[in-house]
């Protein structure tokens, strides 16, 4: 069973965004590819921690964290986030702290800073909901930088289908939970 799931989620791409937060010990980032919308009133998103992970445990203790929607131009920051041991905080990074003090990264143009709601444990990670709270100010990134997405253990850009009048349209049923 989990050789067929670890394929299957190998080919199936999720976007990449980096969380960060500080417990009081220092800040913490990790890149996650789980990040996940969970409702829009209030503005809710959920995503996973592995128990596995020094940083996840740490960002697990936060009560508030930063939630960085990644493009294909943060993809060094992105590989910087997602290495075990590696200075995320050190010197040679571009990073600040907002005034409420959560860490963050200014060269990523979008993000949010978000307040704990729920935490479910579950067998090796820990399931988080996250109320989004204030956003970034700056505009959104510009069409050409592509959305970056992990899948089959590689970073991709993602971008349109070149003929979209060409590709098949799939309709839901109006009671479809699929946005």
């Amino acid at each position: 069973m989990a050789k067929a799931f670890l394929a299957a989620f190998r080919h199936h791409p999720a976007g990449v965004a980096i969380i960060t937060g500080d417990a009081g010990d220092g800040p913490a980032a990790l890149t996650i590819s789980s990040l996940i919308s969970v409702g829009v009133e209030p503005p809710t998103v959920a995503f996973s921690l592995s128990e596995a992970s020094s940083s996840a445990r740490v960002l697990a203790r936060c009560e508030t964290v930063v939630v960085h929607f990644v493009r294909r131009t943060n993809m060094q920051l992105a590989r910087l986030c997602a290495t075990s041991g590696s200075g995320r905080f050190g010197p040679g990074v571009d990073w600040s702290r907002l005034a409420t003090g959560e860490p963050y990264y200014p060269q990523v143009e979008t993000w949010f800073r978000a307040a704990i709601r729920g935490r479910l444990a579950a067998p090796g990670a820990l399931l988080v909901s996250a109320e989004l709270v204030l956003a970034s100010t700056v505009p959104q990134p510009a069409a050409s930088d592509d959305a970056l997405v992990y899948a089959d253990r590689a970073w991709h850009g993602l971008r349109p289908v070149a003929d979209a009048a060409r590709a098949p349209l799939l309709l839901w049923p109006d009671d479809s939970a699929t946005f």
